[in-house]
């Protein structure tokens, strides 16, 4: 039955930044659907702890700062001992920084490069060498973002690393798809989470933005279930670079 291809029972998934909003929402998501969860976060992941859970499924909480590489070795470790591997890698965590290029600091370009593009290779690359070593191919699932597209406005480091996001996104599928890696990633269209707040908060940016969304609202932690499912489920084997947009319709406007 093709329903059974999209089940992650015996799966262990890693998922970064899933303390709150999209990553929270995925992390639920790929626990309906059977598999184990392994958060990695800076703060206490207590709602997405509880979700998972719920599901019946076990959740793993590590606690890191993934701008610094160095940990993960370490954390890559932990997570394979939970269940004796690891199949499935979500490189959700990330942080945005705002304010117009002309004035825009060194600090805050190398804050949101390093945890938005380094960490995702680095980690990808750790959990892509463990995949090999397993013999049995895995998942890896990137987070992008309409600036993967477009330019945005106010967003340098932002739209440089999603950018770049989409770029390694297609460069590790080139190279490990023959080891049965697939490699894509998830472009989030305008999203109501934390990291939105400030433009849904300002009336004229929130309305402008909703008049070009044929959906006609801000989209969800809910509406990257599927996404994130189909890409981590056998469903998705022959399905190797590309970067799927969940926009409500935005980029075809």
């Amino acid at each position: 039955m093709i329903l059974d291809n999209f089940h992650l029972a015996g799966k262990t998934a890693i998922v970064t930044g899933c303390n709150t909003g999209l990553g929270q929402g995925m992390a639920t998501a790929l626990a309906q659907a059977g598999a184990d969860i392994v958060g990695i976060n800076v703060s206490d992941p207590t709602e997405t702890r509880s979700a998972v859970e719920a599901h019946g499924r076990r959740f793993l909480d590590l606690r890191a700062n993934l701008a610094d590489v160095g940990c993960i070795p370490d954390l890559v470790a932990q997570a394979r001992a939970l269940n004796g591997g690891v199949h499935i890698l979500v490189n959700n965590a990330g942080i945005i920084r705002r304010e117009d290029a002309i004035k825009f600091s060194e600090a805050d370009w190398d804050d949101v490069i390093d945890l938005n593009l380094k960490s995702v290779f680095f980690l990808s690359q750790a959990v892509a060498k463990l995949y090999m070593a397993q013999g049995s191919g895995g998942k890896i699932i990137n987070i992008a973002s309409m600036l993967s597209f477009q330019g945005g406005i106010r967003v340098p480091s932002y739209t440089a690393s999603k950018s770049g996001v989409m770029g390694i996104t297609r460069l590790m599928a080139n190279e490990w798809a023959q080891h049965r890696i697939n490699v894509n990633a998830i472009a989030p269209g305008y999203m109501a989470t934390n990291n939105t707040a400030q433009l849904r908060a300002d009336e004229h940016r929130n309305a402008a933005i909703l008049e070009r969304i044929p959906a006609g609202r801000w989209g969800t932690p809910q509406d990257l279930a599927g996404p994130v499912v189909f890409l981590s489920s056998a469903a998705s084997d022959y399905v190797n670079g590309y970067t799927i947009a969940v926009d409500g319709g935005w980029l075809a406007r």
